[in-house]
């Protein structure tokens, strides 16, 4: 069917180009035929040196005689046109309609051939002249035999293509599609690590119990708050999925990275959490940043943990978030690449560190993984001083 239809619309294409072709010889060669009014004929000798008179189309000019019949005053390739009996018909009816008309005919050995006729009148005189010109014969055969060997044997690949290896043909397609399914179980899986702690933290505030008036008031406090990171975090997940998607960019504002670190710490209320700070200016997405420096506390409040008495230290200066803990150090798993996403030490999903390396490099900064001296892990963001 799609053959068919492309075999049509080439046909209608073509059929209309080669009118305005025949169209365009007709009509220039018409300025080059003059009038002899000595001898009552047509001088033609001009178009000798016409281009359009000595192309790639067949021209034939008649010129009606006394007794009604049509002498050719000037040929170009006229064996591709038709025999001495249609060229004199075409040439009536040019005539009789006294306008520009156009005729499927055959050559003479039989070749079908586009043909345009014009008629030509001089006034006070009876001589009438008509310009006639057709196409290659052999041009248009070929260009259809072209046209129909290309969708036989496109068709015949097409078909022998699906057959044998099916699966190939819609790579691309299905390659897109597993990569979007891919994001999705990846934004799936980065929403279940992001939301996971502050949906446990909601649950136990909001857990069934007697409470005091003072109590009650705090929860509700709590659970706003806990609300309004949940928020952020989706927000933080949405974004970066759009971005990965190449239907959003990131956000460049400029911000203070301090004040951004210190609300971040303040939504960990109940963790040993200090943090020291030196203003300082960069330029980025303030969800994706925020995204980042929670997961950057949240992993060192996991790794830790061990010593809990040991507080999560967060130190801001010069476009830097860096976030120390008392743990263990970091694990030998982690020795290759820390931030590959699925990599752990242990605990955790090694989804949060593989979002602060995205998110660095799409903000054309760095993160890094230390051991702290004394004992511990430095994690940090680098980011371009704005």
């Amino acid at each position: 069917m799609l053959g068919i239809v492309v075999a049509v619309i080439d046909a209608r294409s073509r059929a209309h180009a080669v009118d305005e072709t025949l169209d365009r010889v007709v009509t220039g060669l018409w300025h080059g035929i003059n009038l002899k009014t000595d001898e009552d004929a047509v001088d033609t000798d001009q178009l000798k040196s016409y281009d359009l008179a000595n192309g790639e189309l067949a021209v034939v000019v008649l010129t009606a005689t006394g007794q009604g019949h049509w002498k050719q005053t000037y040929t170009h390739l006229r064996s591709w046109l038709p025999t001495e009996a249609g060229i004199k018909a075409l040439a009536d009816d040019a005539v009789q309609a006294d306008i520009l008309i156009y005729r499927d005919d055959a050559d003479t050995v039989g070749r079908p051939v586009r043909l345009a006729a014009r008629p030509l009148s001089f006034s006070d005189t009876s001589v009438q002249t008509v310009i006639i010109a057709g196409t290659n014969p052999g041009a248009r055969d070929r260009d259809r035999s072209l046209l129909v060997w290309s969708l036989v044997v496109g068709g015949a690949v097409l078909v022998a293509l699906s057959s044998g290896v099916a699966h190939l043909l819609s790579g691309r397609s299905i390659r897109q599609a597993l990569t979007m399914v891919d994001e999705q179980e990846r934004f799936l899986g980065d929403a279940a690590h992001e939301l996971r702690t502050p949906l446990a933290t909601l649950r136990l505030i909001t857990e069934p119990r007697p409470r005091a008036p003072n109590e009650i008031e705090r929860a509700l406090a709590d659970a706003r708050g806990l609300g309004e990171r949940l928020e952020r975090i989706v927000a933080g997940l949405l974004a970066r999925a759009r971005l990965q998607a190449g239907v959003a960019t990131v956000e460049q504002v400029q911000l203070l990275l301090d004040q951004l670190t210190e609300a971040v710490v303040e939504e960990f209320p109940h963790a040993r959490v200090t943090v020291r700070t030196e203003p300082c200016v960069v330029v980025g997405d303030p969800a994706l940043l925020s995204l980042a420096v929670r997961n950057l506390i949240e992993n060192a409040i996991t790794h830790g943990a061990v010593n809990s008495q040991a507080p999560v230290e967060v130190y801001v200066a010069q476009g830097r978030v860096s976030v120390r803990d008392h743990g263990t150090g970091p694990a030998p798993s982690l020795s290759s690449n820390p931030f590959q996403r699925g990599i752990t030490g242990g605990r955790g999903s090694g989804i949060g560190l593989a979002l602060v390396a995205w998110i660095a490099d799409v903000h054309g900064g760095t993160a890094t993984m230390e051991p702290a001296a004394g004992g511990g892990t430095i994690v940090a963001l680098a980011l371009p001083p704005g």
